[in-house]
């Protein structure tokens, strides 16, 4: 899941925003659709000088500030937190935020707030945004996933630093050699986590039963519970086994998924 998928599918409804009414709206509709054009071929610091052209002659003009932030957000280095990148990051934001402020139940402006804390490494934040894009849309697969990528990457992080403290690596089998300690500082720490993510993972699934992405995951996230046993080797078995499991759905849910791209690009037609 990239940053610009969101933001391509926003500048597409966008494009379908820009009728205006008014001759006082002249002079700013000529301004945003100069850097419409700007925008389209990929020159955006050229679109942001024309989008904030547009809002100056014409304050009030949504559209135009929707634009000017989704612009802020295309120059956005994912995991990047220079000066200059978090100065573009909190402009987009602060432009998507102003677009929520009139509307609260704005999708577009909440998934893409979410996505760029969550390429300036905000994770709190990202997490935060994604659960109100569900409370607004509970079908919505792709933030279901996203939370559970979000978990899994907590409940990585903490497992190899205790793992590192008891000079071990992580193996990705439930680490059966680890100190009884280890593993309960490490159950400790992530067991709400790996929960939190199987339930959002599994979710995304059952939305769209074809998310090979969400079942690579799950394979993940049941690596990371299998370091729950603590000596019980049946459990830890058992968590691998349900990784093993979802692995294997996870490849044959992406070779079905590029099959049908491949139909769908050969003959403009899927076959069911």
């Amino acid at each position: 899941m990239k940053l610009n998928i969101r933001f391509a599918a926003t500048a597409a409804v966008l494009l379908m925003m820009l009728p205006l009414t008014g001759c006082n709206r002249l002079k700013s509709r000529d301004a945003l659709n100069r850097g419409i054009q700007a925008f389209k071929n990929n020159q955006y610091e050229v679109a942001e000088n024309y989008f904030q052209k547009a809002i100056n002659l014409d304050p009030s003009y949504d559209q135009a500030k929707l634009y000017l932030a989704t612009a802020y957000a295309y120059q956005v280095v994912p995991q990047m937190t220079d000066a200059h990148n978090m100065e573009l990051a909190n402009k987009a934001i602060a432009g998507f935020k102003e677009v929520l402020a009139k509307d609260p139940k704005d999708k577009v402006a909440l998934q893409q707030i979410a996505s760029i804390y969550r390429n300036i490494k905000m994770i709190k934040e990202a997490k935060e945004y994604e659960l109100k894009v569900i409370a607004l849309d509970p079908t919505d697969a792709e933030a279901h996933y996203t939370i559970g990528v979000i978990d899994w990457a907590e409940a990585y992080k903490n497992a190899t630093e205790e793992l590192a403290k008891d000079g071990k690596t992580d193996k990705g089998d439930g680490n059966p050699g680890m100190s009884k300690a280890t593993c309960a500082k490490i159950k400790e720490l992530n067991t709400d986590i790996v929960n939190d993510g199987l339930m959002h993972l599994q979710k995304a699934i059952d939305i769209n039963p074809n998310y090979d992405d969400a079942m690579s995951y799950l394979n993940l996230v049941y690596r990371r519970q299998a370091d729950f046993a603590c000596g019980n080797d049946a459990a830890r078995k058992e968590s691998i086994a349900k990784a093993d499991e979802w692995s294997q759905k996870s490849m044959g849910a992406r070779k079905a998924n590029e099959k049908k791209k491949e139909e769908k690009a050969s003959h403009g037609v899927v076959t069911q």
